[in-house]
């Protein structure tokens, strides 16, 4: 009902390239942007800015201004006006919000708006891909920055928005795959000493940074699976596996080196995997044996300390689409 009380506020509708531009006397319902020296935006190069959060249909939206037009869209001499929908990380994975939304712009004189809407389609769909929507062209600066209009007042407007939603659903699961174009690499050492007195299934290196992603080595000093009694076992797992989001994974390329002391003759696995919150390791369960290992003439153990290096470059990142 308050829907319609607000639409009897309007008077006769243009509508021009999908465009319906109306007069309201009622002020926007959901949110007001008050802005002063609106003249410094433009004079500061600020090309975009956006409002606070506000509830609309138990979701959180914001207007994004434009006030010299949409760069990214080469949009010149207007005003670009949009609304965005504005956190969506509680949202389900797949999520689709179907709203109506109409974009109010404060004629200061007549103490009335100027109110655009879609007149080309009932309702928008806000999505994953698709976060905002709105007008490339909201205004003309001309007729903007024209005081006889009433828009721009001593440097001052006032924008607005209301937004109904009227439908809503979750389609399944989706997903953002961002490959690296400039991965770069990163190192760690860690120092295992008192080699021989080691008595636990395994150890954990510290934890490290490769990528933006927290990682760290295994090792398990009596093997594991197929290599238990006969080999020494080395993994690459991740850090943390709490901080990943239910459906991300990474792709890293990595390198598990165990350092020859004496003369650098160092032997390596090297590996490609996904991991993930499921997934969280990769490496190798006879990494090398353990006879040859504690050969004194092999260097890997020089006072029964060894240095294990992990060298790890992360190439890719999958995340849910929220």
């Amino acid at each position: 009902m308050q829907w319609q009380v607000i639409l009897k506020g309007f008077a006769a509708s243009e509508v021009m390239q999908g465009v319906a531009k109306s007069i309201s006397e009622a002020p926007p319902t959901h949110c007001t942007v008050k802005i002063q020296s609106f003249s410094l935006l433009q004079k500061n190069s600020v090309e975009k800015y956006e409002s606070g959060d506000f509830d609309a249909g138990g979701y959180k939206w914001k207007l994004i201004l434009c006030p010299s037009g949409n760069k990214s869209k080469n949009i010149k001499e207007h005003v670009s006006l949009y609304l965005a929908i504005a956190d969506t990380s509680s949202l389900c994975l797949g999520w689709e919000v179907y709203a109506v939304f109409r974009l109010f712009l404060l004629d200061q004189s007549n103490d009335n708006y100027m109110v655009l809407q879609d007149a080309s389609v009932k309702e928008r769909r806000f999505h994953g891909l698709k976060l905002q929507w709105g007008f490339d062209q909201f205004i003309h600066l001309k007729e903007f920055n024209d005081p006889s209009n009433g828009y721009l007042v001593d440097d001052e407007c006032v924008f607005g928005a209301e937004v109904n939603v009227v439908k809503e659903k979750c389609s399944g699961r989706g997903e953002c795959l961002s490959m690296m174009k400039e991965a770069t690499s990163s190192k760690h050492v860690w120092r295992i000493d008192n080699f021989s007195k080691l008595d636990s299934e395994y150890y954990d290196s510290r934890i490290f940074s490769a990528g933006e992603q927290k990682w760290k080595m295994q090792l398990y000093p009596r093997g594991k699976r197929i290599g238990m009694g006969t080999h020494l076992s080395l993994f690459l797992a991740l850090g943390d596996s709490t901080t990943f989001s239910r459906g991300s994974k990474v792709y890293a390329e990595f390198t598990i080196r165990i350092l020859d002391q004496v003369q650098a003759r160092h032997v390596s696995g090297k590996g490609n995997y996904w991991f993930s919150a499921s997934s969280q390791e990769s490496g190798w369960s006879k990494y090398i044996s353990l006879p040859y290992f504690m050969l004194p003439s092999s260097g890997f153990l020089v006072k029964d300390s060894c240095l294990v290096e992990a060298e790890v470059t992360v190439l890719g990142i999958a995340k849910p689409l929220q």
